[in-house]
C-alpha cells in the first residue's frame, strides 16, 4: 500500500498517469463550461454565468421519463463507441447540438479522446456492453433552464465489467428534440 501511494504521489506509474491525464482532459476540454455562459441566441457574447440565469426544474411534467433519458444516454454512448472505433469523431460532432459544435471542433474531440482511441480494443467492447444494461443514475435526471432554454442533465454509470462506464451528459432542447450539449465519459 505504501508503494502504491508513493507511486501515485511521485508519478512513477505511467498507466495511472495516463488515466489521470485522460480524466482531466475529458473533464476540462469536453465537460466543463468553465463559467462560460453559453449564449445560445448570439455567438458574439460570453459572460460569466449567474445563479439567476439558471433554474433547476424538479416537476415531473417537464422531465422526460427515465426510459427516454436512458435511451438518449445509450444512443450517445453508442455514437461515442463508433467514433472511438473509427478514430473519427465527425459523426458524433454532427450528432451534437450547434452549441456544442461551435465550442469544440472534430480535431479537438479527437485530441481529447486520444487515450480512448489508442486503447480502442479494450474501450469499444466495454462501451458496446452499455446497450444491454440499465443506467444507474447517480442523480435523478433533471431539467435546468438557462436563458430560456431547457437543458436535460443525465449523470450516472453503467456497471460494465471489468470497469464501470461513467457519464455526465447534458442535452439542450432544439427544434423539439434533445441535442447533445455536454459529453463527459470516464472509464477508470
Amino acid at each position: 500500500m505504501k508503494k502504491l501511494i508513493s507511486r501515485l504521489l511521485c508519478g512513477k506509474d505511467a498507466k495511472l498517469n495516463g488515466l489521470i491525464a485522460m480524466a482531466v482532459i475529458g473533464t476540462f476540454v469536453l465537460g466543463c463550461n468553465c463559467n462560460k455562459d453559453f449564449n445560445f441566441n448570439s455567438s458574439s457574447e460570453s459572460n460569466s454565468t449567474t445563479v439567476s440565469n439558471t433554474k433547476t426544474d424538479t416537476s415531473n411534467d417537464s422531465v422526460p421519463s427515465k426510459d427516454v433519458v436512458e435511451g438518449l444516454v445509450k444512443e450517445t454512448v453508442d455514437k461515442f463507441a463508433d467514433a472511438v472505433d473509427a478514430s473519427d469523431f465527425s459523426d458524433l460532432h454532427a450528432y451534437a447540438s450547434k452549441d456544442f459544435q461551435s465550442s469544440y471542433t472534430v480535431d479537438e474531440m479527437k485530441t481529447a479522446f486520444k487515450s480512448y482511441t489508442d486503447k480502442k480494443s479494450m474501450v469499444v467492447p466495454l462501451l458496446n456492453k452499455v446497450g444491454g444494461m440499465s443506467a444507474d443514475f447517480s442523480v435523478p435526471p433533471g431539467i435546468r433552464t438557462e436563458k430560456g432554454l431547457k437543458i436535460l442533465m443525465a449523470q450516472g454509470e453503467f456497471k460494465t465489467k471489468p470497469y464501470k462506464t461513467r457519464f455526465d451528459f447534458e442535452y439542450v432542447m432544439r427544434d423539439g428534440s434533445w441535442k447533445l450539449l455536454k459529453l463527459v465519459i470516464n472509464i477508470p
